[in-house]
């Protein structure tokens, strides 16, 4: 009785033990086929330079004082509109005058004194002509007459410009625009020497702006004029502005042995949303390709053979089945996104071939490599322009995991495979 309880327990043992052996197994070999794949589809691509700029408006000028004084009255402030001409601010007039007054008396007395020298020398040249005074006392009458004339002159140039630093005194608006900045206050002094001080900084029109950015030297080759610009700023972070490309300067900086060059986006602002000093994120679209075959580009990242699993031999293009992949996953400048990982090297005159895989129709089913040659990428999708890839056809972008399940799995993607058990 005893032996026959002894082999029935371990039947029992040697059945769970199968059981759980089996459940490992069919557990491993579920967990092999399980993918997330998407579909290749047709749309717009269109790859970007992207890169960060500031907004500024087209003209901005900065108001400034030619004469020296102290402020006396402010006539603008911040954000205000101006008309050309108008008064911002007005210096002590009282030196001004002052001068101009001095002026006009020096000049009034050198006047006299030419008037007199003037007659001295009529008086000089009748004795001459008479024959009663030598011709070196009419000569130093005729210099006193010229001399006298030359000081009237002086005086009435020192008088314009004693005028003219009056009139600088009311500092006036050179445009029409808006006010951005004011550096002085009622009461400061302004010291006008070798730079003219900035009292206003004015805007001429912030309906249309400009953004100026900073290209890469290696981008820069594809950036051209009138191309379409989107970009966007931290205040609107969900709407998207526009411009084009206005001007490419051939003035390159030079920061921590990288090469940019400025690029000039022209902007509209008609609705007054882009503010001066804004940064912005910039994507200038250097090409595009509309209603073409596209592959997600996660599908060309997925590399199975980096997760030990079985990849079945290449049909697309004639290539020898089995070969060894050999892939790149550099930086893609034009985009900012990681590029595709191409399948070798491709000779001069020959295109450069990506690789993607399709699921089996059986969950043990090996993936099948297809092979097809990139065009556009915007770092989502990449272009297809020959292989046998097709519309429809999903290709493998990675392995499902319980995350992504309960995620509901990525944006596009659906999962192949046995349900988990």
């Amino acid at each position: 009785m005893k032996n026959k309880t002894k082999v029935a327990l371990g039947v029992v043992a040697v059945g769970v033990l199968a059981a759980f052996a089996w459940s490992l197994a069919g557990n491993k070999t579920g967990e092999a086929a399980r993918f997330l794949t998407a579909p290749v589809t047709r749309g717009t691509v269109i790859q970007s330079v992207t890169t960060t700029g500031t907004l500024e408006a087209l003209t901005t000028v900065k108001v400034g004082s030619q004469v020296s004084g102290i402020i006396a009255e402010i006539h603008a402030d911040f954000n205000d509109r101006v008309k050309k001409g108008q008064v911002l601010a007005v210096l002590d007039p009282t030196p001004f005058v002052a001068a101009v007054n001095q002026t006009k008396a020096q000049l009034e007395r050198a006047r006299i004194q030419a008037l007199d020298a003037e007659a001295k020398y009529k008086r000089q040249q009748a004795l001459f002509e008479a024959k009663l005074v030598s011709e070196d006392q009419l000569e130093t009458a005729r210099a006193a007459y010229h001399q006298a004339l030359a000081q009237v002159t002086e005086l009435e140039a020192a008088l314009e410009r004693a005028e003219t630093n009056y009139r600088y005194s009311v500092i006036r608006a050179p445009i029409d625009g808006v006010v951005v900045s004011r550096d002085y206050d009622v009461g400061q002094t302004v010291a006008a020497s070798f730079q003219a001080p900035t009292l206003f900084t004015i805007a001429e029109d912030l309906t249309r702006m400009r953004l100026t950015c900073d290209v890469s030297e290696a981008d820069i080759g594809q950036v051209k004029v009138g191309q379409l610009v989107v970009f966007s700023v931290d205040s609107y972070p969900e709407k998207q502005f526009t411009g084009r490309v206005a001007q490419i300067r051939l003035s390159p900086k030079i920061a921590n042995n990288v090469v940019t060059y400025p690029v000039v986006v022209e902007v509209e602002n008609q609705e007054g949303l882009l503010l001066p000093g804004m940064t912005a994120e910039v994507h200038i679209q250097v090409a595009k390709a509309e209603d073409v075959l596209r592959v997600p580009a996660a599908a060309l990242r997925f590399r199975p053979e980096m997760l030990g699993l079985a990849v079945g031999p290449m049909r697309a293009n004639g290539n020898a089945p089995g070969r060894r992949r050999e892939g790149s996953r550099g930086p893609n400048r034009a985009s900012g996104s990681f590029a595709a990982p191409m399948q070798r090297a491709a000779a001069p005159g020959e295109e450069k071939l990506a690789t993607v895989y399709l699921a089996g129709e059986k969950p043990t089913d090996p993936l099948r490599p297809v092979r097809f040659v990139p065009g556009l990428t915007d770092g989502q999708y990449v272009e297809v322009r020959g292989g046998e890839l097709g519309e429809g056809l999903r290709v493998v972008v990675g392995r499902a995991t319980a995350q992504a399940e309960e995620a509901g799995g990525l944006a596009g993607f659906t999962r192949m495979g046995p349900p988990r058990r």
